[in-house]
């Protein structure tokens, strides 16, 4: 497999002492995927920066400008999320990063990737950025594999254990994106129930399985096999672009879910299997969340092992957590009833 990365060195840039989103979540995925030897199999992107044109796609100009005044003057833009003298630069290169990798997928160049980047971005409203995201990396690089490539559907999974409420109100009343979501709920940033499927012409374009807490491997599988899988062939997406964070592992310290890294590895062979199916094998993963370093290192190498072919290469040293797992099928079958599959 042709597998492709993409990391925005200037992230060192965007940093903040004792903020869980900081410079090293990237720097232990670096060193991790150098001591796997994946970073010599790999074909590595250069990031560049996204223009406004292509961050006025989904932002405001207000929203644009705000963040390049408030980075140079450092401080917070709300009670999470912080600026510093380099995270205008980090955040361009995040969003433009994941905007290369897509298009080299895109172009048949590379057969799928990984960006990985940081700050995330599922958060950042269309007009405000909010929960450690500036700008929304995964929307604005949906929109141009749209307008820059002609990809016309784009399905985006995330599992990050937050809801992206900035990518599903970006997408609300879009019948060309389709937003799936895996979440604790309730919980940051409280949106995500059930009953937010989209609206006009985009209504039944918007999923959310909204999870409580210690709810583990067993159903987050489920509600990919036996939700997302069924809603992903009846919309036939061009892309699949993933919203990853590791943070719904049983480790990470600003969540309450049990998944384990044999459980983040299964839902990535799933979403390979529908990409082979449904897209010619397009598929990009970004990063989001995920605050445990290892947790977060193994599982992102986890699945770059998986996305360039090398399944008996992947890895669960940390094993199941302590406490007892949460079953909930009861919500796969209501939510499969609700969605008619």
């Amino acid at each position: 497999m042709r597998t492709g990365y993409c990391l925005n060195d200037n992230h060192v840039g965007h940093t903040l002492s004792g903020h869980p989103e900081h410079a090293g979540r990237l720097q232990r995925i670096q060193q991790r995927m150098q001591e796997s030897g994946l970073t010599e199999t790999l074909i590595r992107v250069p990031t560049a920066a996204a223009t406004r044109e292509q961050l006025r796609r989904v932002h405001t100009d207000e929203h644009i400008n705000h963040v390049h005044a408030m980075s140079y003057r450092e401080g917070y833009l709300d009670p999470d999320t912080y600026v510093r003298d380099g995270s205008w630069e980090a955040a361009l290169h995040a969003a433009g990063g994941l905007i290369a990798l897509v298009g080299e997928v895109a172009a048949g160049r590379l057969d799928n990737g990984f960006a990985l980047v940081r700050p995330p971005g599922h958060h950042a409203e269309a007009d405000r950025a909010m929960g450690f995201c500036l700008f929304n990396n995964v929307a604005v690089a949906a929109r141009a594999a749209q307008v820059e490539h002609g990809l016309e559907r784009v399905l985006i999974v995330d599992w990050d254990v937050h809801h992206g409420n900035g990518t599903q109100h970006i997408f609300y009343t879009d019948p060309t994106v389709m937003y799936f979501s895996t979440h604790q709920y309730p919980y940051y940033p409280g949106t995500g129930a059930k009953e937010e499927r989209g609206a006009g012409p985009g209504e039944g374009t918007t999923v959310n399985v909204p999870f409580p807490g210690g709810v583990g491997d067993e159903d987050y599988i489920l509600a990919f096999e036996r939700l997302l899988a069924p809603l992903a062939r009846r919309f036939r997406p061009d892309l699949i672009l993933v919203s990853a964070g590791y943070d719904p592992h049983w480790r990470d310290p600003l969540a309450a879910m049990e998944v384990t890294l044999s459980g983040f590895a299964r839902l990535t062979e799933i979403l390979l299997a529908l990409a082979d199916e449904l897209c010619n094998g397009r598929i990009v993963f970004t990063l989001e969340g995920g605050y445990d370093l290892e947790a977060l290192a193994y599982g992102v190498t986890n699945t770059l092992f998986l996305l360039s072919g090398h399944p008996e290469k992947v890895t669960d040293p940390l094993g199941p957590g302590p406490m007892a797992v949460r079953r909930v099928p009861g919500l796969i079958d209501e939510l499969c009833a609700l969605w008619g599959v």
